[in-house]
């Protein structure tokens, strides 16, 4: 199983907004694609950021490019992302996941 991390951050006043965003297009499109597992979001903010991170869990890293494409270290994006994220679009990080 491998683990891809994706780390993202958001102006403060954009938070709940992009919040939304993940919950309705973001977290749907990986549900649907084969080869996905779970995923984990996590966010949190400060005065002045709201800083997020999601955790993919996947079957292969064969599978994640049923998601991303041949590309795998350079971050999904949408094109409404321009707007919300501060370091667009971003790159991920792989982990094989070896003990649980």
């Amino acid at each position: 199983m491998i683990t891809r991390i994706w780390e993202g951050r958001t102006k403060i006043e954009h938070s709940d907004i992009y919040t939304k965003i993940i919950m309705e297009r973001d977290i749907p499109d990986y549900k649907k694609t084969e080869g996905f597992i779970k995923l984990t979001f996590l966010k949190r903010s400060d005065d002045e950021f709201t800083f997020f991170k999601l955790l993919t869990y996947w079957t292969s890293i064969k599978a994640i490019t049923n998601f991303t494409g041949p590309n795998l270290e350079q971050a999904v994006a949408y094109k409404e992302d321009e707007k919300y994220l501060e370091d667009f679009p971003g790159n991920v990080t792989h982990f094989e996941i070896f003990a649980e």
